[in-house]
């Protein structure tokens, strides 16, 4: 009986000991043992990237609740095994359905308990289009094929003696005739070809007319409709640029690193469908690989390159006269400042000697496009030497006269031309301004005609191809010269000036 009361006084002096101990041990804390257990959840991540292919990731959740649940709100494309759970360890598998659209999904995983704080896991799944994970459209390629294609791109620029954008048509946002131009018919290109042009580009649209957003399938209808006008020019003996324009921005606006395996995935699709639909026609036709991409730096250039590079492969493996077709690539912003500084190679091709390179041209931009005086400079009304007004002298162009004209297509000799690329002058023109009146509008409008005829004589004079750009306005600040709604000319004056220029 001692031996139970001395273990029982033995206990008791060791449990004041230990509370002695527990008081004193901290200056910095005093834990009360009267406090509850905190109760938390943890995961091992907190983020989870899926591809657009349906696939799972596992999760460990760690917990001393009784009792939480996992789920995600508004994302029926995931799945969660198990979906509950009880204290201890456990591994949540979320699996991903298949994503079969074209722009990235996100969700949030929530992981909760009523007993504590719930924690999130981000999740996001690529389309198809981020994965480049498009089908193959390039289904029946052909051996190559070089009858009517004799012609290096040299040779065929010697055979290109004025151009003209069907502009504002086949590339407008909402169809053909969503920007008020009437739908291109052969008696439009047959005037076209009857007042001096042997060449016609045609701006074209392609995301904008997809059957399968999912798959980047062009629907069937625009491509014939695409090649119905490529051969009403054919038809008539003219070259003619097919080009992927502005077309929503997919391509031109996004030229970066995080944009790269996206864009050339649909700018394979794209090329190998329009290539394939287009292959029967002989070296009147050209690809062009963009429109205006925009590119400030060398970075971006290189990127830019790559999307080039997806565009001849393309084009080249659908095989036929693709094999042989000259090809466009477009400069950084098709700006010729930047093409001469950023573009120091181009991309390889198996092909020799079928490149070419586009840039435009509007400058100065007061005199060719600005429609209100802005911070950096005002309107330019009178362009040249000896069209500078007397009166109205706030409006002469400052700059960008004939001697900067002649030493920017100068450049583009140097750097391509003379090494055997031509260069297309894919875009230029000056915008009429028929809000002035009296002797301001007559002198404007020698000034403009005197543009038109210098830029196609310069252009000429280097080696440069020139396209004039007609988008069907007639209007005040339109650079229409062909009356669509009748086939007729408009602006006779502009017309005359681009001819003169060949003179």
């Amino acid at each position: 009986m001692k031996k139970i009361i001395d273990h029982y006084i033995l206990r008791a002096l060791l449990c004041l000991s230990c509370i002695s101990i527990w008081a004193c041990s901290s200056d910095k804390e005093i834990i009360d043992p009267t406090d509850p257990i905190v109760k938390n959840l943890t995961v091992d991540i907190n983020k989870i990237d899926f591809q657009n292919k349906g696939n799972s990731a596992d999760v460990i959740v760690g917990t001393n609740t009784t009792a939480w649940t996992v789920s995600a709100a508004d994302a029926a494309w995931l799945k969660f095994t198990p979906i509950t759970g009880v204290s201890g360890r456990t591994t949540v598998t979320i699996t991903a359905l298949e994503n079969t659209t074209a722009v990235t999904r996100t969700a949030v995983v929530t992981i909760s308990s009523s007993e504590g704080a719930s924690v999130k896991i981000t999740v996001s799944q690529v389309g198809a289009v981020s994965t480049g994970l498009y089908p193959s459209y390039n289904t029946n390629p052909i051996a190559a094929d070089q009858s009517g294609m004799s012609s290096t791109a040299v040779q065929l620029a010697a055979k290109i003696k004025l151009g003209w954008n069907i502009g504002n048509t086949l590339e407008a946002t909402g169809g053909e005739t969503a920007w008020g131009n009437p739908k291109v018919t052969k008696v439009l290109i047959d005037a076209v070809k009857a007042n001096g042009f042997n060449a016609v580009r045609i701006p074209c649209s392609w995301n904008q007319n997809l059957a399968n957003a999912a798959t980047a399938q062009i629907q069937t209808a625009w491509l014939n409709r695409v090649k119905e006008v490529v051969q009403y020019c054919v038809d008539n003996d003219m070259y003619v640029v097919v080009n992927i324009h502005w077309d929503g921005g997919w391509l031109e606006n996004n030229i970066t690193e995080a944009k790269k395996v996206e864009v050339n995935a649909k700018q394979k699709a794209f090329w190998e469908q329009i290539a394939t639909s287009l292959r029967g026609f002989d070296e009147h036709l050209l690809f062009a690989s963009a429109n205006e991409p925009a590119v400030e730096d060398a970075a971006q250039m290189a990127v830019l390159t790559s999307y080039h590079q997806t565009f001849i492969d393309a084009v080249r493996s659908t095989g036929g006269k693709n094999a042989y077709r000259t090809l466009v690539v477009q400069g950084p912003t098709t700006d010729i400042d930047k093409t001469n500084k950023l573009m120091t190679t181009l991309p390889t091709d198996t092909a020799t000697n079928r490149m070419m390179v586009e840039v435009h041209y509007y400058s100065p931009w007061n005199f060719g496009g600005l429609t209100k005086d802005e911070s950096w400079g005002k309107m330019f009304y009178y362009w040249g030497a000896n069209y500078h007004s007397t009166t109205d002298t706030d409006r002469n162009a400052t700059y960008g006269e004939e001697t900067d004209l002649e030493k920017s297509f100068k450049l583009m000799k140097t750097q391509f031309v003379d090494k055997g690329i031509p260069v297309l002058l894919g875009e230029f023109g000056a915008i009429r301004r028929t809000a002035l009146t009296g002797d301001a509008l007559t002198l404007h409008l020698a000034s403009r005609a005197y543009y038109l005829k210098t830029v196609v004589k310069t252009a000429k004079a280097n080696g440069l191809l020139p396209f004039y750009w007609d988008e069907g306005n007639l209007g005040n600040e339109g650079f229409g010269i062909f009356k669509r709604s009748d086939n007729t000319v408009f602006d006779t004056q502009a017309l005359n000036a681009l001819k003169d220029g060949l003179l």
